[in-house]
């Protein structure tokens, strides 16, 4: 509009012109002003040009454009940026950038075992914990590739949401469970009072994935029959991970190709990743600041 009246004023006249643009004179002096001396811009627009490359920077770096306005907020406010909440939605919406969204799960990866009937809930829906090693929660997912389906396993620490465990496999076999568990396992050594925490899939409750979890010393639970949120922790990570990955990234050629997005991502979410529960902080510095806790409770007793 500034240009189409720069490029007519010298014939019609500029207030003329604005008269019949919806632009007020003064807007249009203001701006031409502005132009011919910088030192003019508003302190505003001043603040939003050293803001938007930080803004920019911040959304990037959540695993290539993750985050929404709440969760870049809270990162440059980590940052020891003071910056209103609204401001970051201001630019953001101005510069196009938004946070993914979820999206629905299609695809039955887990079928119910007449064996799951002699287990108990131990959980029921509650997904608390206290301590790391005291719940875990396993689950499984699926990837549509080229070549085919790919399964993706997951073991968690409810305490912090932390993924200590994770395998890809083009089989649904229970192998795939049980090598997640094994890295489980090898990752955080548990100790005794450890529960873990499934739905009623074949994979979870067969001989050797049962066996294992006696050696280990591992309580096993399953969830409760036609409770859509016997599992909901697991299934919020997986969601998370298939709006953040596989929705985003696609589409998909090989096993090896998601296997490598999936190492990448998990890395980033223990890590790097802002969890609203954890009061917006990674999973592995909220491990990091209750071993501190505990440390100093020691020293003081």
């Amino acid at each position: 509009m500034v240009r189409f009246i720069d490029d007519h004023r010298d014939t019609y006249g500029a207030r003329p012109i604005c008269a019949v643009l919806p632009i007020a004179p003064s807007t249009y002096y203001e701006h031409c002003a502005r132009r011919n001396n910088p030192g003019r811009v508003a302190a505003r627009a001043k603040r939003d040009a050293e803001l938007m490359p930080e803004v920019r920077r911040v959304w990037n770096q959540s695993n290539g454009g993750c985050y929404g306005v709440v969760k870049v907020w809270h990162a440059r406010s980590r940052e020891r940026i003071r910056v209103a909440r609204c401001t970051v939605e201001r630019l953001m919406r101005k510069s196009g950038l938004k946070g993914v969204r979820r999206g629905p799960a299609f695809k039955v990866t887990t079928e119910p075992h007449d064996a799951a009937k002699t287990r108990p809930d131990l959980v029921e829906r509650q997904f608390v914990a206290d301590r790391p090693n005291q719940l875990w929660v396993a689950d499984l997912t699926y990837v549509a590739t080229w070549s085919g389906f790919v399964y993706v396993a997951f073991v968690i620490d409810v305490f912090s949401r932390r993924i200590v465990g994770w395998r890809v496999s083009n089989s649904l076999r229970s192998d795939l469970a049980l090598d997640a568990l094994e890295q489980a396992l090898h990752a955080r050594q548990p100790v005794e009072g450890l529960v873990h925490h499934s739905d009623r899939g074949v994979q979870y409750v067969s001989i050797r994935y049962s066996q294992r979890l006696t050696e280990a010393g591992i309580e096993p639970s399953v969830g409760s029959v036609g409770d859509s949120y016997d599992n909901a922790l697991a299934e919020t990570i997986i969601g998370l991970f298939k709006t953040e990955v596989i929705r985003r990234m696609g589409p998909w050629r090989t096993l090896d190709q998601v296997e490598y997005a999936v190492l990448e991502w998990v890395h980033w979410f223990n890590t790097k990743r802002l969890l609203g529960p954890l009061g917006f902080m990674p999973p592995a510095e909220y491990e990091k600041l209750h071993e501190q806790r505990q440390q100093a409770q020691a020293m003081v007793a």
